[in-house]
């Protein structure tokens, strides 16, 4: 019993074996599409995927706005603290507070690239960048402020 169960997983692993080495063989010899990018040489005409996930980023539009309301719902997403929102309470012209952003803290040296507080984002005012480049010598340049000084939340957003 032991020797046929054997010698079944050796006839399968072969198999397996072949069968990938045929497809590798097929691409070698009658090449369909090159989806290898020569990095780094290609930099100026690399295009990543859309749905590739690289640092959180914080658009602003020309006026300097964003549309993050403070409600820390992405922070409470993450997994592992990657995100530290920093609140202040702005007065309405009606005379009530309101919670506002103060500072919005990405630490990328912790981030997983989940993308959970992207998904979490009610007003979607974070997304998921293209850069992938973070090669830095000082661990410290990998804590970042995404909101931009002087930036304050867009008209509309609630």
């Amino acid at each position: 019993m032991f020797i046929k169960e054997y010698l079944t997983d050796i006839y399968k692993g072969t198999k397996s074996l072949l069968t990938g080495m045929k497809r590798t063989g097929y691409y070698f010899v009658r090449p369909r599409e090159i989806i290898t990018e020569q990095y780094p040489d290609n930099r100026e005409t690399l295009v990543m995927a859309e749905r590739f996930r690289g640092e959180v980023v914080m658009p602003h539009d020309a006026n300097n706005e964003h549309a993050c309301t403070g409600c820390t719902a992405c922070e409470l997403a993450c997994p592992n603290a990657t995100i530290k929102i920093i609140t202040k309470f702005d007065i309405t012209p009606e005379g009530k507070k309101k919670k506002a952003l103060d500072t919005f803290v990405y630490h990328l040296e912790l981030c997983t690239m989940c993308g959970l507080c992207v998904e979490a984002c009610p007003t979607a005012a974070i997304k998921m960048g293209q850069n992938f480049e973070h090669s830095v010598y000082d661990r410290s340049q990998l804590t970042k402020k995404l909101n931009n000084p002087g930036s304050k939340i867009r008209e509309g957003v609630e």
